[in-house]
C-alpha cells in the first residue's frame, strides 16, 4: 500500500499546474472520504478537511492513509492501495 501512495505522490508531483487544479476535487474527495473514516472510528463527528491547495493535498492524503490505519488497523490494505490507484490513474 505504501508503493500506490508513493505512486501518487509521485505523479502528483509530475503534473503541470492546471492538471493538478482540475484533479484536486477528485482528490480531495477522496482525502475527505478517509478523515470521515477517521473520525467514524474515533467516535468524533466528521469535519471538513480544508483545502490548502495543490501543493498541500499530498500530504494531507498521506496523513488520511496513516491515520486509517492507526485507528482502523484492521483496514483491508488491498481496498486503501486501490482507491489510491484510482486517484493515479485519473491523473
Amino acid at each position: 500500500m505504501s508503493d500506490e501512495l508513493r505512486r501518487v505522490v509521485e505523479r502528483w508531483h509530475q503534473l503541470p499546474l492546471d492538471h493538478a487544479l482540475s484533479r484536486m476535487p477528485a482528490v480531495r474527495l477522496v482525502v475527505q472520504q478517509l478523515a470521515d473514516r477517521v473520525a467514524g472510528a474515533r467516535g468524533a463527528p466528521s469535519r471538513d478537511v480544508p483545502d490548502l491547495g495543490p501543493a498541500v493535498v499530498m500530504d494531507q492524503l498521506a496523513v488520511m492513509v496513516h491515520d486509517l490505519f492507526v485507528t482502523r488497523p484492521g483496514t483491508d490494505p488491498a481496498t486503501v492501495a486501490a482507491d489510491l490507484a484510482g486517484i493515479r490513474h485519473s491523473l
